[in-house]
């Protein structure tokens, strides 16, 4: 049996609770109901994240960021596609499949980001080494490029206050292409850590069927414990007098993702902040295309029509994650983040809790657009070759 073996044993035991439960059919409190199926969520994200990682050995460097990002966020895709579906015969849970979306959305720039920053920097003081930005390479080029498109269009989604399948199409369409530009690019050889370093020694038949297997594990945790731990949620809000759109826009968000920010965590502080950075930044192209993209589909399919209307709360959330999103593509326009850009992500981020006046969301969401602008042109020598790297030929990434 491999070194570390046991971290896998853990996540197992850890949802196990969660398969009792489900199997026997039980039915739990809300408070329990969120513990237990939320700790299956988080488990399975770990299992995620370990099979993503091993599958860059076979994989080219940034196909494989794409897919361990992809993969990473499917157990926050279950919670809010369910939401979804579910708006199709209960009204009311068409918020909550936008609070998810949104909070996860600004999660990752807004906590992810700077935490890739910070830990760098700890880990370069403690190697005695000089405190330096955050560096992307190059081919990231491509990433923000995505980004940047998406994120202009989806400010059209708050102005006409809904999502509908031609959203759908054009949005799953950028994935598509997001994907099929980065499996073009050329193979590098990953760079690995604990678990997964030790998986990918194994021969080549065994590496594959453990990567298998911990995708198949780890798919049957999340389809038994997406529902049960987004109705736990909105239940257990209601039953504490807490609001429900708050607890489902940034709980269940942080137990489905807190794996994949561990990861990029653990990456930074080695000092491996291009992949740490990298991957956080596929996983915002991601669900700003599929996830958003997927939300009109599956609420057509829970026989809620062909239009996602949305409501004047639902449309300010859009308008601040959108904003935030270009900004954050204009501070990476110089393919740096630095400390000081850091701290104002995350403040900007915070803010939203002290002052969650819908007055102070629209404000953030025009500072956001002013901010982005100003740095736009500020950067403006490195703004084409970002587009240039979306039209262009993959393997001419690498070169910019």
């Amino acid at each position: 049996m491999p070194k570390q073996s046991w971290k896998i044993a853990l996540a197992v035991a850890v949802a196990l609770p969660s398969l009792w439960v489900r199997l026997s059919g039980s039915h739990l409190p809300p408070l329990p109901s969120v513990l237990v199926f939320g700790a299956a969520v988080v488990a399975a994200s770990f299992l995620l994240a370990w099979a993503a990682e091993v599958a860059q050995v076979d994989i080219s460097a940034s196909f494989a960021t794409a897919i361990l990002a992809l993969i990473a966020v499917l157990p926050e895709y279950a919670v809010d596609l369910y939401f979804a579906y579910s708006a199709g015969t209960r009204p009311e849970y068409a918020a909550y499949a936008a609070a998810n979306m949104t909070g996860s959305n600004r999660l990752l720039i807004g906590v992810g980001w700077p935490l890739v920053v910070l830990l760098f920097a700890l880990g370069l003081r403690k190697r005695k080494e000089s405190v330096r930005p955050v560096v992307l390479h190059p081919r990231r080029r491509l990433e923000l490029g995505f980004l940047l498109v998406a994120g202009v269009y989806a400010i059209t989604i708050p102005l006409k206050s809904h999502l509908s399948l031609t959203d759908a199409v054009i949005l799953l369409a950028l994935f598509a292409g997001y994907l099929w530009r980065t499996s073009h690019q050329e193979n590098e050889e990953p760079e690995l850590h604990g678990l997964p370093a030790v998986l990918a020694e194994l021969p080549t038949g065994m590496r594959r069927g453990t990567v298998v297997g911990l995708f198949v594990t780890a798919a049957a945790l999340i389809g038994l414990a997406a529902k049960p731990f987004a109705d736990g949620l909105v239940e257990g809000g209601r039953s504490l007098g807490l609001d429900e759109f708050l607890l489902v826009q940034w709980l269940a968000p942080l137990s489905s993702e807190a794996p994949e920010l561990i990861v990029a965590g653990i990456l930074a502080s080695r000092g491996d902040d291009e992949t740490a950075l990298g991957t956080l930044l596929s996983s915002k192209v991601n669900q700003w295309t599929l996830l958003v993209g997927s939300l009109p589909l599956a609420y057509a399919v829970g026989g809620g029509g062909l239009t996602l209307h949305l409501d004047p709360r639902q449309n300010e959330e859009f308008l601040l994650t959108a904003g935030q999103a270009l900004f954050a593509v204009a501070l990476l326009l110089n393919l740096r983040l630095r400390t000081r850009e850091a701290v104002l992500l995350f403040g900007t981020f915070i803010a939203q809790f002290f002052f969650p006046q819908e007055s102070v969301r629209l404000w953030l969401a025009g500072s956001y657009g002013v901010l982005a602008v100003g740095l736009t042109i500020h950067y403006r020598a490195s703004l084409l070759p970002t587009l240039a790297s979306f039209r262009a030929r993959s393997k001419t990434s690498n070169d910019s």
